[in-house]
């Protein structure tokens, strides 16, 4: 089982639970722009893209769970230190807003802890583990979210 707990299988479960509490419990609703929920949801997929392009480049794996042979600094990493989770996240807010109700929003605001516990403290001590001085630097100058 342990090859379903990555963060994209995370993501779709909490859209199902943003999706299902928009339905079964819409308690109050909300009208957004479909542009605003357009652009969160295209600017998180255009992030999660480019972040991946920079995983190629420099070679290392994507995967939370395997040791990264390069830390990567440029791109979207020198900004944020984990943009494929934002970008996640944008993608999140954008369909709970499309749905609409303010229940939806409620497994946005858990994703981000569900995925700072199950991946991020991990990967960050791995790339202290592999680069020392170098990822502890970088940790203090770029923020996690």
């Amino acid at each position: 089982m342990k090859h379903f707990d990555i963060p994209p299988v995370w993501l779709l479960a909490c859209a199902f639970v943003a999706w299902f509490l928009a339905k079964i419990l819409p308690i109050y609703t909300i009208d957004i722009s479909r542009w605003v929920t357009g652009i969160l949801v295209g600017g998180g997929l255009y992030v999660v893209l480019w972040s991946a392009v920079w995983f190629w480049k420099r070679k290392t794996t994507i995967e939370p769970r395997h040791t990264p042979k390069t830390l990567i600094v440029e791109g979207p990493f020198r900004l944020n230190r984990n943009p494929i989770y934002t970008g996640f996240t944008a993608i999140l807010l954008g369909l709970a807003l499309w749905l609409g109700a303010v229940t939806a929003l409620f497994p946005v605001l858990a994703f981000p802890w569900i995925i700072s516990r199950r991946f991020i403290r991990n990967e960050e001590e791995s790339l202290r583990t592999e680069f020392g001085d170098e990822a502890q630097e970088y940790f203090a100058k770029t923020r996690r979210w």
